[in-house]
């Protein structure tokens, strides 16, 4: 039986590498993308591999909308086929600081990734998902946001904005493919311990110590992995569009 294929972006570390492992795990081949000229790339598809998967590194910038072409048919042809994407590429603010001091460069390099770029990558998938015949492999496009998609932090304002509106675009995406089979989901990581949250970890650890989250520690990314394979495979049948948070209880209402 032919094995299905995964996309992943954003695959080099963090959540998009325990992603790409744990669909290997699941019995996936997975294509990792990261930006052009990480070292890390290859390391994490080696990774993959030793889980019994055939990957391939597809190294691409999400905001080059010229490279999608090139990026989704390297999977394509080196596989025959696209079941799954994750759009997990992502990048945080160039500085934290006053809302009224955002500078045009740090909005539209969050825009730009987060929002412009994933939303014409998952069109250009989407697309070629709609013109290859279906077959009993469930399809997916999971889009991994943020809770910040929903919880104000002002200091982070351009990177809010770019989560909330392709909070937006999942639900679109979802509608627009649901009558194809497609499946579009959401998740929302919490607070998630990766090299990218490391510079808040001791904000943070003292926030949890006072009761931020029910869940008294940091997320792991193989956390976000398990839910990722769980929309992969098709096993949240009869759903469009939700989101599920992994975040330890970050976002739910407490008094």
């Amino acid at each position: 039986m032919t094995k299905p294929v995964a996309l992943v972006t954003g695959a080099s570390g963090g959540i998009g590498q325990a992603i790409a492992m744990a669909l290997g795990q699941a019995g996936f081949n997975v294509a990792l993308n990261a930006l052009p000229g990480d070292e890390a790339l290859e390391s994490a598809a080696r990774a993959v591999r030793e889980t019994g998967a055939e990957t391939l590194t597809v190294p691409g910038n999400i905001a080059d909308l010229d490279s999608h072409d090139a990026m989704l048919e390297r999977v394509q042809t080196r596989f025959g086929r696209l079941d799954c994407l994750v759009n997990n590429a992502g990048v945080s603010v160039l500085s934290r600081g006053d809302l009224l001091d955002v500078s045009v460069e740090s909005f539209d390099r969050c825009h730009a990734v987060n929002t412009r770029g994933t939303f014409f990558l998952t069109q250009n998938a989407a697309r070629r998902m709609l013109a290859a015949k279906a077959g009993q492999q469930h399809r997916s496009i999971i889009n991994i946001t943020s809770s910040n998609a929903v919880a104000v932090s002002v200091a982070r304002g351009e990177y809010c904005m770019s989560k909330a509106a392709f909070s937006m675009g999942s639900r679109l995406f979802a509608q627009r493919l649901a009558a194809a089979e497609i499946g579009v989901y959401e998740i929302q990581p919490g607070l998630i311990e990766t090299s990218m949250t490391a510079p808040s970890k001791p904000r943070y650890d003292a926030l949890i110590e006072q009761g931020l989250t029910s869940i008294p520690r940091w997320g792991q990314p193989e956390e976000v992995a398990r839910v990722a394979v769980s929309m992969a495979s098709g096993a949240l049948p009869y759903t469009v569009g939700q989101e599920v948070r992994v975040d330890g209880g970050l976002m739910t209402p407490k008094f």
